[in-house]
């Protein structure tokens, strides 16, 4: 659906079409790719607003601006704002909201502040070697996105629990004869002498 409500159609033109299309109407109304208000965020909001949308939808049973089958039942109740930080940059989402303050949105859970990717970023920027302070920094120059030192701290002190956790589960037995039979047939190519072919 868009913005107005429309349903979206196939008009025959390939993605690379509508994309350029995207790209010289931003180009002609002086719209920048990436940043804040970028095509790119623009993009992502009405992308993310139409899901939760559709979301509440089929949360509700009935569409917007349509009548319930069930008179008095749960109803939409206007939306709340919520600046959620995506690999565009921050993005102003409009989250729509029930009266029984049932929906559970998926695409952007209650009190999601960052969607998955910035996750991803920080940990592969972290694991490069940058301080916190710098990931901090690329994020503001690269994304837009102004993320606190102890945000960044909070992502990767969850990746580092998920691992000692990895780490310290437990062992399937009926794995355990496979994983000692592996670590002898490795330790034993480690040990045995080496034939060293040499030229004559």
């Amino acid at each position: 659906m868009g913005d107005n409500g429309q349903v979206w159609k196939d008009t025959g033109r390939s993605d690379e079409d509508l994309v350029n299309e995207l790209m010289a109407k931003a180009k002609a109304e002086g719209v920048d790719m990436v940043g804040e208000n970028g095509l790119l965020s623009r993009l992502t909001k009405t992308t993310l607003e139409n899901v939760l949308e559709a979301e509440m939808d089929e949360h509700l049973g009935y569409a917007k601006h349509e009548r319930s089958d069930q008179g008095g039942a749960n109803a939409r109740n206007g939306a709340r704002a919520k600046t959620v930080t995506t690999e565009a940059g921050p993005v102003e989402l409009e989250v729509p909201r029930d009266r029984d303050a049932s929906f559970d949105p998926q695409i952007v859970k209650k009190r999601q502040r960052r969607l998955s990717g910035v996750n991803g970023i920080v940990l592969s920027l972290s694991a490069k070697g940058l301080t916190h302070g710098e990931i901090c920094a690329h994020l503001g120059e690269v994304y837009g996105a102004e993320v606190s030192k102890q945000t960044v701290s909070a992502i990767t002190d969850a990746a580092m629990e998920r691992m000692a956790e990895w780490q310290n589960r437990p062992l399937d037995p009926a794995l355990l004869p496979y994983r000692v039979a592996t670590a002898r047939f490795c330790l034993s190519r480690l040990t045995a002498p080496s034939t060293v072919l040499r030229p004559r």
